[in-house]
């Protein structure tokens, strides 16, 4: 009975999400509306989504369990990542929303970048659908391996067929019901994912003790709560925090998380969804954490973890009368859909407004796009749920190469033409290809300076790329200059 009111919570949550999607059916007339919701969303479901679409299955999995691993090296990575996310706010979230407006009404990141340098080529439009393909078949995929995690510990299934189980659930809604589906639904994630992540510590902090407790069996194993030491007592060093705060530069690149800026309804939305942004932000990362490093003075000696990822899974399991953890594990599963069906969205738009229509021709209908939009985003996920298959594969690792190639490659484009008058097609073609090259080459070099999270590079090298190749050739066309103008007037 007791597995029975855990399926009884999970099926009630999947029905709701899967009713959601059904509502917006009727509401999805065109490609606009399943791509961006027509602009319409408020700052509340803009924030939400954004942030739900942003932490994804690594938040509830890959965070708590770095934390039992690294110890104080989750707050570094976590401070990067909440300093990553106000600059993302502050510096792009509202010149985006203009200038992808001005910019003709530009509905995707890379109709974005081509429409703002006047690229009427498409090379460089081309060469971002690519990119954001490539690394969302891998970011999807870190979501699908978490959602076979969960369904195996939870419900004994083998962990090949949760995967495909996992998939299955969020292209049903995402298929149905496009952007606005996926961002309400995002805000109901999103509000239960907080949930779980204040409740679940505070209930594990009182059965264990007290937070003296958890100090005192964490001294007792190695330097857990020492901020410039790893577990085993050695240093962290200059170069491993570095790189975990270089985590946060990966925001300004990731289309799934910026194309909420551009769908809010107003600029001037823009300050009250930064607060609700910011503040979820914060509460959720500090609960992973203490979720980690209460984990590692709860379940150590012979009572350790097989899999440190699996902690929250865990705890929710010991601690909670089964109906509400089946309430709290579909947090999790919250967590991984939120992500995993904003990035199928946006991939999917990338290979039909931005590769079909681009380079095969316009569309004859709207009902033709939204299919092939709607057929793209199924083929994308079986793609990326066989490369989750790995069940040794971890989420964390997936998720770091995926955002790394994404934010070299996208976030120096979009940063630099918002605030740079010079900047032209050459440049924003030369920093997409250098931001992409460095992270593929970076990530299979090892040891000393190769050591750095390749983001880190990648996105300095690419900005170096974008000015210096646009001081080098010709100034951008008049009509660049004009979008950059006139979007700079609006401000």
């Amino acid at each position: 009975m007791e597995n029975g009111y855990v399926y009884i919570s999970f099926s009630l949550y999947m029905l709701f999400m899967l009713a959601i999607g059904g509502y917006f059916y009727f509401k999805t007339k065109n490609v606009e509306d399943y791509v961006l919701g027509g602009r319409t969303l408020g700052p509340l479901p803009s924030a939400l989504s954004s942030v739900a679409s942003d932490m994804s299955g690594w938040l509830l999995l890959g965070l708590p369990g770095f934390a039992i691993t690294g110890g104080m090296q989750a707050f570094w990575m976590a401070l990067g990542l909440y300093l990553g996310i106000l600059a993302n706010w502050q510096f792009v979230a509202k010149r985006l929303r203009i200038f992808s407006e001005r910019a003709k009404n530009s509905i995707t990141i890379p109709s974005y970048i081509e429409n703002r340098f006047c690229d009427h080529s498409g090379i460089l439009r081309f060469i971002i659908a690519l990119v954001i393909l490539f690394f969302f078949l891998f970011y999807t995929s870190s979501g699908f391996v978490a959602g076979g995690k969960l369904f195996s510990e939870v419900f004994g299934v083998d962990y090949k067929a949760a995967v495909f189980l996992g998939m299955l659930l969020i292209v049903a809604y995402t298929l149905i019901g496009g952007y606005m589906a996926v961002s309400w639904t995002d805000v109901v994630q999103g509000l239960l994912m907080l949930l779980a992540l204040v409740v679940v510590p505070i209930v594990a902090l009182t059965d264990i003790g007290g937070w003296a407790e958890v100090s005192t069996r964490l001294e007792g194993q190695g330097s857990y709560l020492d901020f410039f030491k790893k577990v085993d007592g050695s240093n962290i060093g200059m170069i491993s925090i570095i790189s975990l705060m270089a985590w946060g530069l990966g925001y300004f690149g990731q289309p799934h998380i910026i194309s909420r800026f551009m769908g809010i309804s107003s600029a001037n939305q823009v300050a009250k969804a930064r607060l609700i942004a910011s503040s979820w932000s914060f509460f959720t990362m500090i609960g992973a954490i203490f979720i980690g490093l209460i984990g590692a003075a709860y379940f150590s000696g012979d009572n350790i973890l097989a899999d440190p990822e699996r902690v929250f899974v865990t705890f929710v399991n010991i601690l909670f009368h089964p109906l509400v953890s089946g309430i709290l594990l579909a947090a999790i599963m919250a967590a991984i859909m939120s992500t995993a069906d904003s990035q199928l969205l946006i991939a999917s738009a990338a290979f039909t407004t931005d590769i079909v229509e681009r380079w095969i021709g316009k569309r004859e209908t709207g009902d033709l796009e939204l299919l092939i939009g709607r057929i793209a985003v199924l083929i994308i996920a079986i793609i990326a749920a066989i490369l989750a298959l790995d069940e040794n594969s971890t989420v964390l690792g997936i998720v770091s190469y995926a955002w790394a190639g994404l934010g070299a490659t996208c976030g120096p484009i979009i940063l630099i033409s918002l605030y740079w008058r010079r900047m032209n097609l050459a440049g924003a073609i030369a920093g997409a290809i250098v931001g992409t090259l460095v992270v593929i080459g970076w990530n299979k070099l090892s040891g000393g300076i190769f050591d750095i999270y390749e983001i880190l590079p990648a996105f300095i090298l690419a900005s170096l790329a974008i000015f210096t190749v646009s001081l080098f050739t010709k100034e951008p066309e008049k009509d660049v200059t004009d979008i950059f103008d006139q979007s700079t007037q609006e401000l």
